[in-house]
Protein backbone atom coordinates (compact mmCIF):
# COMPACT_ATOMS: atom_id res chain seq x y z
CA UNK A 1 0.00 0.00 0.00
CA UNK A 2 1.06 3.65 -0.73
CA UNK A 3 0.00 6.40 0.89
CA UNK A 4 1.15 9.08 -2.52
CA UNK A 5 1.48 8.50 -6.24
CA UNK A 6 2.25 10.47 -9.36
CA UNK A 7 0.82 10.77 -12.42
CA UNK A 8 2.48 12.35 -15.37
CA UNK A 9 0.35 14.62 -17.68
CA UNK A 10 1.14 14.64 -21.53
CA UNK A 11 -0.94 15.69 -24.29
CA UNK A 12 -2.05 12.86 -25.68
CA UNK A 13 -2.66 11.36 -29.18
CA UNK A 14 -5.09 9.58 -31.37
CA UNK A 15 -5.73 6.23 -30.84
CA UNK A 16 -5.03 4.98 -34.26
CA UNK A 17 -4.12 6.55 -37.74
CA UNK A 18 -7.65 6.47 -38.76
CA UNK A 19 -9.50 9.41 -39.94
CA UNK A 20 -12.23 9.00 -37.50
CA UNK A 21 -9.99 8.74 -34.73
CA UNK A 22 -7.56 11.49 -35.49
CA UNK A 23 -11.09 13.63 -36.00
CA UNK A 24 -12.03 12.32 -32.69
CA UNK A 25 -8.90 13.43 -31.19
CA UNK A 26 -8.87 16.68 -33.13
CA UNK A 27 -12.50 17.95 -32.20
CA UNK A 28 -11.72 17.01 -28.45
CA UNK A 29 -8.62 18.97 -28.74
CA UNK A 30 -9.34 22.04 -30.29
CA UNK A 31 -12.86 22.26 -28.72
CA UNK A 32 -10.99 23.15 -25.59
CA UNK A 33 -11.75 26.64 -24.31
CA UNK A 34 -8.08 26.93 -23.32
CA UNK A 35 -6.54 26.29 -26.57
CA UNK A 36 -9.33 28.05 -29.19
CA UNK A 37 -10.34 30.74 -26.63
CA UNK A 38 -13.62 31.75 -28.79
CA UNK A 39 -17.23 31.56 -27.73
CA UNK A 40 -18.56 28.09 -27.33
CA UNK A 41 -21.07 27.87 -30.46
CA UNK A 42 -18.33 29.96 -32.71
CA UNK A 43 -15.60 27.86 -31.64
CA UNK A 44 -18.22 24.69 -32.19
CA UNK A 45 -18.85 25.90 -35.56
CA UNK A 46 -15.32 26.75 -36.53
CA UNK A 47 -13.53 23.53 -34.94
CA UNK A 48 -16.17 21.13 -36.66
CA UNK A 49 -17.54 22.97 -39.64
CA UNK A 50 -14.43 23.66 -40.82
CA UNK A 51 -10.88 23.16 -38.63
CA UNK A 52 -11.57 19.02 -38.00
CA UNK A 53 -13.25 18.74 -41.44
CA UNK A 54 -10.11 19.61 -43.24
CA UNK A 55 -7.29 19.11 -41.39
CA UNK A 56 -8.21 15.19 -40.44
CA UNK A 57 -7.70 13.28 -43.24
CA UNK A 58 -3.73 15.52 -43.59
CA UNK A 59 -3.38 15.26 -40.18
CA UNK A 60 -4.03 11.46 -40.14
CA UNK A 61 -1.93 11.28 -42.95
CA UNK A 62 1.23 12.98 -41.00
CA UNK A 63 0.46 10.64 -38.28
CA UNK A 64 1.39 7.57 -40.47
CA UNK A 65 4.02 8.95 -41.41
CA UNK A 66 5.71 8.97 -38.12
CA UNK A 67 3.67 6.29 -36.61
CA UNK A 68 5.84 3.50 -34.50
CA UNK A 69 5.04 -0.22 -34.91
CA UNK A 70 3.91 0.09 -30.73
CA UNK A 71 1.73 2.81 -31.88
CA UNK A 72 1.82 6.61 -31.42
CA UNK A 73 5.19 8.34 -30.50
CA UNK A 74 3.81 10.09 -27.43
CA UNK A 75 2.26 7.13 -25.89
CA UNK A 76 5.17 4.89 -26.19
CA UNK A 77 7.31 7.54 -25.13
CA UNK A 78 5.55 8.88 -22.18
CA UNK A 79 5.04 4.53 -21.47
CA UNK A 80 9.00 4.42 -21.18
CA UNK A 81 9.19 7.61 -19.27
CA UNK A 82 6.73 6.19 -16.76
CA UNK A 83 8.68 2.78 -16.31
CA UNK A 84 12.22 5.04 -16.19
CA UNK A 85 10.81 6.84 -13.60
CA UNK A 86 9.03 3.66 -11.67
CA UNK A 87 12.79 2.14 -11.38
CA UNK A 88 13.41 5.54 -9.27
CA UNK A 89 10.97 5.65 -7.02
CA UNK A 90 8.78 3.37 -4.60
CA UNK A 91 5.58 4.56 -5.46
CA UNK A 92 3.04 4.19 -7.50
CA UNK A 93 3.50 6.19 -11.27
CA UNK A 94 0.97 6.62 -13.60
CA UNK A 95 0.02 7.86 -17.15
CA UNK A 96 -2.56 10.34 -17.97
CA UNK A 97 -3.44 12.30 -21.42
CA UNK A 98 -5.47 15.72 -21.48
CA UNK A 99 -7.08 14.46 -24.90
CA UNK A 100 -7.49 10.98 -25.39
CA UNK A 101 -6.50 7.81 -23.82
CA UNK A 102 -5.50 7.05 -21.05
CA UNK A 103 -7.16 9.66 -19.50
CA UNK A 104 -7.12 11.58 -16.26
CA UNK A 105 -10.15 9.38 -14.87
CA UNK A 106 -8.29 6.16 -16.00
CA UNK A 107 -5.14 7.12 -13.72
CA UNK A 108 -7.55 8.28 -11.12
CA UNK A 109 -9.48 5.53 -11.37
CA UNK A 110 -6.93 2.70 -11.25
CA UNK A 111 -4.60 4.23 -8.58
CA UNK A 112 -8.06 4.48 -6.05
CA UNK A 113 -8.51 0.66 -7.08
CA UNK A 114 -5.04 -0.38 -6.88
CA UNK A 115 -4.06 1.96 -3.34
CA UNK A 116 -7.56 2.45 -1.21
CA UNK A 117 -5.73 3.92 1.13
CA UNK A 118 -3.78 6.34 -0.96
CA UNK A 119 -3.73 10.23 0.24
CA UNK A 120 -1.74 12.15 -2.15
CA UNK A 121 -1.42 12.01 -6.19
CA UNK A 122 1.32 14.48 -7.26
CA UNK A 123 0.46 15.40 -11.10
CA UNK A 124 3.46 16.22 -13.03
CA UNK A 125 2.36 18.13 -16.40
CA UNK A 126 4.89 17.36 -19.04
CA UNK A 127 5.11 21.31 -20.04
CA UNK A 128 8.47 22.93 -18.90
CA UNK A 129 6.60 26.73 -19.73
CA UNK A 130 3.16 27.51 -18.41
CA UNK A 131 0.74 28.52 -21.20
CA UNK A 132 -2.88 28.00 -21.66
CA UNK A 133 -3.52 25.88 -23.68
CA UNK A 134 -1.25 23.47 -22.84
CA UNK A 135 0.04 23.99 -19.10
CA UNK A 136 -2.69 25.69 -17.93
CA UNK A 137 -5.60 23.26 -19.03
CA UNK A 138 -3.78 20.86 -18.01
CA UNK A 139 -3.72 21.08 -14.42
CA UNK A 140 -7.48 22.86 -14.20
CA UNK A 141 -8.53 19.82 -16.34
CA UNK A 142 -7.04 16.96 -13.50
CA UNK A 143 -8.29 19.39 -10.74
CA UNK A 144 -12.05 19.37 -12.10
CA UNK A 145 -11.81 15.48 -12.77
CA UNK A 146 -10.69 15.22 -9.20
CA UNK A 147 -13.58 17.38 -7.90
CA UNK A 148 -16.42 15.40 -10.07
CA UNK A 149 -14.93 11.57 -8.82
CA UNK A 150 -14.89 12.88 -5.11
CA UNK A 151 -12.01 10.73 -4.56
CA UNK A 152 -10.51 11.03 -1.19
CA UNK A 153 -7.10 11.71 -2.13
CA UNK A 154 -5.68 15.22 -2.05
CA UNK A 155 -3.77 16.20 -5.35
CA UNK A 156 -1.12 18.75 -5.81
CA UNK A 157 0.99 19.89 -8.94
CA UNK A 158 4.89 20.76 -10.19
CA UNK A 159 4.67 24.37 -10.74
CA UNK A 160 6.44 25.27 -14.17
CA UNK A 161 10.04 24.14 -14.23
CA UNK A 162 11.59 26.34 -16.94
CA UNK A 163 14.49 27.68 -15.57
CA UNK A 164 14.96 24.85 -12.74
CA UNK A 165 18.54 23.96 -12.75
CA UNK A 166 17.86 20.48 -12.86
CA UNK A 167 15.63 20.77 -15.94
CA UNK A 168 18.52 23.33 -17.90
CA UNK A 169 21.15 20.49 -17.11
CA UNK A 170 19.08 17.93 -18.73
CA UNK A 171 18.48 20.05 -22.06
CA UNK A 172 21.82 21.01 -22.02
CA UNK A 173 23.35 17.38 -21.09
CA UNK A 174 21.15 15.90 -24.08
CA UNK A 175 21.91 18.24 -26.82
CA UNK A 176 26.20 18.67 -26.38
CA UNK A 177 26.84 15.82 -27.90
CA UNK A 178 25.01 17.15 -31.04
CA UNK A 179 27.23 20.12 -31.02
CA UNK A 180 30.54 18.72 -31.55
CA UNK A 181 30.27 18.60 -35.51
CA UNK A 182 30.70 22.13 -36.80
CA UNK A 183 27.34 23.97 -37.40
CA UNK A 184 26.47 27.41 -37.99
CA UNK A 185 23.13 28.24 -35.67
CA UNK A 186 21.20 26.48 -33.38
CA UNK A 187 17.78 27.43 -33.51
CA UNK A 188 15.37 26.75 -30.38
CA UNK A 189 11.94 25.82 -32.16
CA UNK A 190 9.02 26.47 -29.28
CA UNK A 191 5.35 25.36 -29.75
CA UNK A 192 3.40 28.77 -30.93
CA UNK A 193 0.70 30.46 -28.68
CA UNK A 194 -1.71 33.06 -30.16
CA UNK A 195 -0.79 36.94 -28.95
CA UNK A 196 -3.72 37.13 -27.36
CA UNK A 197 -2.96 34.29 -24.67
CA UNK A 198 0.20 35.95 -23.48
CA UNK A 199 -2.13 39.26 -22.61
CA UNK A 200 -4.80 37.11 -21.25
CA UNK A 201 -2.06 35.76 -18.98
CA UNK A 202 -1.00 39.02 -18.32
CA UNK A 203 -1.97 39.16 -14.30
CA UNK A 204 -0.79 42.94 -13.77
CA UNK A 205 -2.91 43.07 -17.28
CA UNK A 206 -0.92 45.62 -18.51
CA UNK A 207 3.04 44.56 -18.82
CA UNK A 208 3.27 41.51 -21.68
CA UNK A 209 3.64 42.80 -24.97
CA UNK A 210 3.78 46.14 -24.18
CA UNK A 211 7.40 47.13 -25.33
CA UNK A 212 9.73 45.20 -26.83
CA UNK A 213 11.80 44.33 -24.00
CA UNK A 214 9.00 43.16 -21.57
CA UNK A 215 10.27 39.47 -21.09
CA UNK A 216 13.78 40.94 -19.82
CA UNK A 217 11.72 43.74 -17.36
CA UNK A 218 11.04 41.83 -14.05
CA UNK A 219 7.14 41.82 -13.70
CA UNK A 220 4.87 39.31 -11.84
CA UNK A 221 3.81 38.58 -15.51
CA UNK A 222 6.59 36.45 -15.95
CA UNK A 223 4.71 33.79 -13.67
CA UNK A 224 1.95 33.01 -16.32
CA UNK A 225 4.13 33.89 -19.40
CA UNK A 226 5.11 31.86 -21.81
CA UNK A 227 6.59 34.15 -24.03
CA UNK A 228 9.07 35.54 -21.18
CA UNK A 229 9.53 31.36 -19.96
CA UNK A 230 10.98 30.36 -23.18
CA UNK A 231 13.40 33.18 -23.61
CA UNK A 232 14.97 32.38 -20.23
CA UNK A 233 14.83 28.12 -20.93
CA UNK A 234 16.57 29.40 -24.51
CA UNK A 235 18.93 31.99 -22.40
CA UNK A 236 20.10 29.42 -19.86
CA UNK A 237 20.21 26.64 -22.05
CA UNK A 238 22.58 28.27 -24.35
CA UNK A 239 24.82 29.80 -21.27
CA UNK A 240 24.92 26.21 -20.19
CA UNK A 241 26.40 25.28 -23.43
CA UNK A 242 28.64 27.99 -23.96
CA UNK A 243 27.31 29.06 -27.05
CA UNK A 244 27.50 32.96 -28.39
CA UNK A 245 24.36 35.14 -28.81
CA UNK A 246 25.38 34.95 -32.46
CA UNK A 247 25.15 30.84 -32.43
CA UNK A 248 21.71 30.25 -31.60
CA UNK A 249 18.21 32.09 -32.46
CA UNK A 250 14.57 31.43 -30.94
CA UNK A 251 11.53 30.91 -33.28
CA UNK A 252 7.58 29.72 -32.58
CA UNK A 253 6.38 26.63 -34.69
CA UNK A 254 2.36 25.28 -35.20
CA UNK A 255 0.62 28.48 -35.82
CA UNK A 256 -2.63 27.83 -36.41
CA UNK A 257 -5.80 30.22 -38.35
CA UNK A 258 -4.90 33.96 -39.22
CA UNK A 259 -4.57 35.40 -36.06
CA UNK A 260 -1.35 36.88 -34.83
CA UNK A 261 0.91 34.60 -32.91
CA UNK A 262 3.92 34.71 -31.48
CA UNK A 263 7.08 35.20 -34.08
CA UNK A 264 9.21 34.90 -35.62
CA UNK A 265 7.65 31.51 -36.73
CA UNK A 266 9.45 28.93 -37.69
CA UNK A 267 9.17 27.91 -41.42
CA UNK A 268 9.04 31.13 -42.64
CA UNK A 269 12.67 31.27 -40.80
CA UNK A 270 14.08 27.68 -41.97
CA UNK A 271 12.90 28.73 -45.51
CA UNK A 272 15.33 32.05 -44.85
CA UNK A 273 18.21 30.98 -43.36
CA UNK A 274 20.19 30.13 -46.14
CA UNK A 275 19.96 32.63 -48.26
CA UNK A 276 21.87 34.45 -45.13
CA UNK A 277 24.61 32.14 -44.93
CA UNK A 278 23.19 29.46 -42.60
CA UNK A 279 24.25 26.06 -44.07
CA UNK A 280 24.34 23.73 -41.44
CA UNK A 281 21.35 23.86 -39.35
CA UNK A 282 20.92 22.18 -35.30
CA UNK A 283 17.60 22.32 -34.24
CA UNK A 284 16.33 21.57 -30.78
CA UNK A 285 12.24 22.01 -29.32
CA UNK A 286 12.36 22.54 -25.83
CA UNK A 287 8.52 22.75 -25.40
CA UNK A 288 8.07 19.52 -25.75
CA UNK A 289 9.67 16.64 -23.32
CA UNK A 290 8.17 13.64 -25.66
CA UNK A 291 9.03 13.32 -28.94
CA UNK A 292 5.57 13.66 -31.33
CA UNK A 293 3.91 14.66 -34.15
CA UNK A 294 5.22 18.23 -33.75
CA UNK A 295 8.80 17.38 -33.35
CA UNK A 296 9.17 14.34 -36.04
CA UNK A 297 7.10 14.95 -38.80
CA UNK A 298 6.54 18.95 -38.41
CA UNK A 299 10.30 19.65 -37.75
CA UNK A 300 12.43 16.29 -38.81
CA UNK A 301 10.28 15.71 -42.07
CA UNK A 302 8.68 18.95 -43.33
CA UNK A 303 11.11 21.96 -41.81
CA UNK A 304 14.33 19.83 -42.84
CA UNK A 305 12.62 19.96 -46.52
CA UNK A 306 12.19 23.55 -46.14
CA UNK A 307 15.36 24.23 -45.20
CA UNK A 308 17.58 21.84 -47.44
CA UNK A 309 15.16 22.63 -50.71
CA UNK A 310 15.78 26.51 -49.65
CA UNK A 311 19.96 26.04 -49.82
CA UNK A 312 20.66 24.68 -46.54
CA UNK A 313 23.14 21.57 -46.60
CA UNK A 314 22.84 19.64 -43.52
CA UNK A 315 19.64 19.94 -40.72
CA UNK A 316 20.20 18.00 -37.65
CA UNK A 317 17.24 17.84 -35.21
CA UNK A 318 17.67 16.86 -31.43
CA UNK A 319 15.49 14.43 -30.17
CA UNK A 320 13.45 15.24 -26.67
CA UNK A 321 14.28 14.79 -23.08
CA UNK A 322 12.06 11.40 -23.69
CA UNK A 323 13.81 8.77 -20.96
CA UNK A 324 17.34 10.78 -21.10
CA UNK A 325 19.11 10.12 -18.00
CA UNK A 326 19.36 13.45 -16.19
CA UNK A 327 15.74 13.97 -16.96
CA UNK A 328 14.70 11.43 -14.67
CA UNK A 329 17.05 12.29 -12.55
CA UNK A 330 15.52 15.66 -12.40
CA UNK A 331 12.12 14.54 -12.14
CA UNK A 332 13.02 12.32 -9.53
CA UNK A 333 14.39 15.06 -7.51
CA UNK A 334 11.60 16.64 -7.51
CA UNK A 335 9.09 14.20 -6.56
CA UNK A 336 11.74 13.41 -3.43
CA UNK A 337 11.44 16.94 -2.52
CA UNK A 338 7.74 17.14 -2.51
CA UNK A 339 7.83 17.51 1.25
CA UNK A 340 10.32 20.26 1.34
CA UNK A 341 9.37 23.87 2.48
CA UNK A 342 9.56 26.17 -0.34
CA UNK A 343 9.21 23.31 -3.12
CA UNK A 344 8.22 23.68 -6.32
CA UNK A 345 4.80 21.66 -5.37
CA UNK A 346 1.67 23.49 -5.20
CA UNK A 347 -2.14 22.58 -3.98
CA UNK A 348 -3.99 24.66 -6.38
CA UNK A 349 -4.28 26.67 -9.47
Amino acid sequence: MSSKAVVLMNLGSPDSTAVHDVRKYLHEFLMDKRVIDYPWLFRKLLVDGVIVRTRAPKSAEAYRSIWWKEGSPLIVLTNKLQSALQEQLPIPVEIAMRYGNPSMKFAYDRLYKEHPDLEEVMLVPLYPHYAMSSYETAVVHATEVHAKGKYPFRIKYLQPYYNDPAYIDALASSMRPFLQAPFDLMLFSYHGVPERHIRKGDVTGSHCLQSADCCSVVSPAHQKCYRHQVFETTRLTAAKLGLGKEQYTLTFQSRLGRDKWLDPYTAATLEALPAKGVKRLVVACPAFVSDCLETLEEIAVEGKKSFLDAGGESFEVIPCLNTDAHWIDALTGWVNSESQQNSKWAQTI
